[in-house]
């Protein structure tokens, strides 16, 4: 899909298409586009979200509140604004293009951490104080209809830097709850983009709702949909393209999502550990990618717990994150 040749061969001669992953290759689907196929995202949305620094001058032009930055051409020019005095610490240092699961991000506290810094067009953000992160996926159908889903809570891996856990409903305030999902379907809608997109937030210890950033896809966000609420992100999304009513994002059911990673220290053929005691929890619920080797933090799966209680589905979260183990 990052071939010219291969992509516009694929999708000559189809109807729709659509997207799993936004690292694609944007001529073969601009052409296409040309050519009368349908394709959903939007090609020219697709290329924007590519590229993180396009990402942040979007959310400037549009008002949507996101953290201040400044965009550099490489790593050489960011140790010339700290020399000068002109950047201070801390600072989020991103690369604008192919960076996904903590990859592309480094965070600068202080001077040791400016010889790490990714040696590529980046950005530089405002390290953020944050209180919680955030994530809303919104729908947006060809005729223009839009839906939120309920907004979740994310924790991650401080190690690997992966969301390791994700509550649903978050543990906000009605009033949060209400600019975060207005915000979400302001970001789709000034894309003017078509399908589904997850947009992850910061709230900060002040109360403000940021946009870090987006993703034009189903997402690891939206895992949990597929049990907790009566439409999942993969229905939903193929609804949004083929112009057909968004279904309902009401919860069935509150739940707590876990990424399956790879354990610390091994690498080679998985095994997975601890399964027959975890699938005998009343609501486990197991989707293993079907990777067949293990490496320290790769993404083998993710198990969705349901409890009415959300106190208790955090509990049995915490207790299959104890067990499930994928080793080699």
């Amino acid at each position: 899909f990052t071939k010219y040749d291969d992509l516009y061969n694929f999708g000559k001669d189809k109807n729709i298409l659509t997207i799993e992953i936004e690292k694609v290759n944007i001529k073969a689907l601009l052409d296409l586009e040309k050519d009368g196929v349908t394709i959903y995202p939007e090609p020219s949305v697709i290329q924007q979200i590519q590229d993180k620094g396009l990402q942040k001058q979007f959310y400037q032009q549009h008002n949507i509140p996101s953290s201040p930055f400044t965009i550099y051409a490489n790593a050489d020019e960011i140790r010339t604004a700290v020399a000068n005095g002109e950047l201070n610490y801390p600072f989020v240092q991103k690369s604008r293009k192919d960076g996904y699961d903590g990859k592309g991000v480094h965070v600068v506290n202080e001077v040791k951490d400016l010889d790490s810094l990714i040696e590529a067009p980046c950005l530089v953000e405002e390290k953020v104080e944050i209180f919680k992160e955030l994530a809303v996926i919104v729908a947006r159908n060809s005729k223009g209809e839009t839906i939120a889903y309920p907004t979740v809570e994310m924790e991650f891996n401080p190690t690997a830097n992966l969301v390791e856990f994700l509550v649903c409903p978050a543990a906000i305030s009605d009033e949060v709850e209400q600019v975060a999902q207005a915000m979400a379907k302001q970001v789709i809608e000034s894309y003017n983009m078509t399908g589904i997109l997850a947009v992850e937030l910061f709230l900060d210890k002040e109360g403000n709702v940021l946009v870090n950033e987006v993703a034009p896809r189903p997402h690891n966000s939206g895992h949990h949909t597929i049990e907790s609420i009566h439409t999942s992100q993969y229905e939903q999304h193929l609804r949004a393209i083929l112009g057909l009513p968004l279904g309902s994002t009401a919860i069935k059911c509150p739940s707590v999502m876990i990424n399956i990673l790879g354990s610390s220290g091994y690498a080679g053929p998985a095994k997975y550990v601890g399964l027959d005691e975890c699938m005998a929890v009343d609501g486990f619920n197991l989707h293993i990618y079907g990777k067949e080797t293990t490496k320290p933090f790769r993404k083998m799966g993710h198990a969705t717990i349901l409890d009415t209680d959300i106190n208790k589905a955090k509990e049995k979260a915490r207790n299959i994150q104890d067990k499930l183990k994928v080793i080699s």
